[in-house]
This record gives C-alpha cells, sequence and structure tokens, in this order.
C-alpha cells in the first residue's frame, strides 16, 4: 500500500468524522434519539472522557491529558507507518485509521473541549457506550493490527 493511499485513508476517516459529528450536531439535541432498527439508534452525546466516558468527570484537565496522549499516539504510529514496509498492507492500513480516528477525536477536544457521539448500539435494555465514526476507525484499525501481528508471528 503506497504512502499517498495511506495519506488519503488518514484524510477520508478524518473527513468521515467530522461530516457525520458536523450533522448530528446541527441536527439533535443532547439526548434526542432517534431508532433505526432494532439494536441501534442514532443520539447525540458529549463525551468529556476517553472510551466509554473514562474520566467524563474529573474537571477538566482530562481534555489537556487526553489530547497530549492521542498527539503522541498520532507521531508514534505516523513513525511507525513510515517504517513499515510498503507490502505489509493489513498493517498500514490499520495504522492508517487509527491515526485518522484519533485526529478526528483531538479535533473534537480542542474545538468543543469534548467529543461528539452519536452511534448507540444496544441489546435489549444493555446499551453500549455511545460512539462515533473516529472510535469506529480506531477499533477496526486496531482489529487489523492485530490480525496483521499474528499473521507476521
Amino acid at each position: 500500500m503506497r504512502k499517498v493511499v495511506c495519506a488519503c485513508i488518514i484524510v477520508a476517516t478524518i473527513m468521515l468524522d467530522f461530516v457525520s459529528k458536523t450533522w448530528i450536531s446541527e441536527t439533535f439535541y443532547v439526548g434526542k434519539i432517534v431508532p433505526i432498527f432494532p439494536g441501534f439508534n442514532v443520539t447525540l452525546a458529549h463525551n468529556l472522557g476517553a472510551a466509554f466516558s473514562f474520566l467524563a468527570d474529573e474537571g477538566g484537565w482530562q481534555r489537556y491529558f487526553l489530547s497530549g496522549l492521542a498527539i503522541a499516539m498520532v507521531i508514534i504510529f505516523s513513525i511507525w507507518l513510515h517504517r513499515t514496509p510498503l507490502k505489509d498492507r493489513c498493517t498500514r492500513l490499520g495504522l492508517s485509521l487509527i491515526i485518522g480516528g484519533a485526529i478526528g477525536n483531538v479535533i473534537d477536544r480542542f474545538q468543543y473541549g469534548y467529543v461528539i457521539d452519536f452511534i448507540d448500539v444496544y441489546v435489549g435494555v444493555h446499551h453500549w457506550p455511545a460512539f462515533n465514526m473516529a472510535d469506529s476507525a480506531i477499533c477496526m484499525g486496531t482489529g487489523l493490527l492485530l490480525l496483521a501481528m499474528r499473521r507476521n508471528a
């Protein structure tokens, strides 16, 4: 996978995340729930913390800590991506998705002080914490990295 392809995946991930969050923010109010089909709703949520709202009630310092951590990871993963052979497509795709997703969430933290979440998946009355397209890209990228590591082991 060529470097320009990785750059396009990173930019596309950031843009898809940005456009989806902008549309949700302009269309919904916090707490509004729109059922799409059983097990899937769209709802606007503002996440002040990290995954699963971890650190959300901490008073504000977590915004800077989580942003700094994400920026550090983007730098580390960008170096890893740069050093990964072109033929290792699975690793390169995974890293590109993680980088794009991390940048998407950092943009929210800088712009709003929180991350915009809107995807609500549930089974019965048990809801997974709301998430967004950036989170989805990070999860898919992590899965691809694990797959690549397993194949290369």
